[in-house]
């Protein structure tokens, strides 16, 4: 009897969470969680290596790097950025003209 009490509790709490789901099935799980296609500046303090997917995810390409700087460009939105990295990290994260690109 006590495995058909716990059946009944699981399958309660699955239809529970299941309802608690207001995404309306349109959640994109490709997209960045962070940034848009103008601005980067929410990477700051991101780790490098895993935030690097998701800025070009936004359609920014790498234009240029000068030792722990790197420059990021965006052509469909004009929108450009400088990243330094210290430690592993996204230590500063400033939106530029795109003339600086």
């Amino acid at each position: 009897m006590k495995p058909k009490v716990l059946l009944v509790i699981g399958t309660a709490c699955t239809t529970a969470l299941a309802a608690c789901d207001d995404s309306g099935g349109s959640v994109d799980a490709s997209a960045p969680t962070v940034g848009s296609s103008s601005d980067l500046s929410s990477f700051e303090g991101a780790r490098a290596g895993q935030a690097e997917m998701g800025i070009q995810s936004l359609g920014f390409e790498l234009i240029r790097s000068e030792g722990l700087t790197s420059y990021w460009f965006n052509k469909d939105t004009g929108a450009c950025a400088r990243i330094t990295t210290s430690e592993g990290r996204y230590s500063d994260v400033a939106m530029l003209p795109s003339g600086d690109c």
